[in-house]
């Protein structure tokens, strides 16, 4: 037969809350400036490679359209 869940009080789901936001870890400034100077760059790089991509399939559709 299953376990009856024990409901939470909200006192103690703020207490569990508390004792786990202690646990985080949080990035420094260097780490932060990083991450998002190298978020930045992917964007640009993905960017450019999925414009190349429309730009190629937009350029074969209009040249099918041509033959038909």
């Amino acid at each position: 037969m299953a376990e009856k869940t024990r409901k939470t009080s909200p006192a103690e789901f703020i207490n569990q809350v508390r004792a786990e936001t202690r646990k985080v870890v949080w990035p420094t400034r260097e780490e932060t400036v990083r991450t998002a100077i190298f978020v930045f760059i992917m964007m640009t790089i993905l960017s450019v490679f999925f414009l190349g991509v429309d730009s190629l399939f937009g350029a074969v559709v209009q040249w099918l359209l041509t033959l038909a």
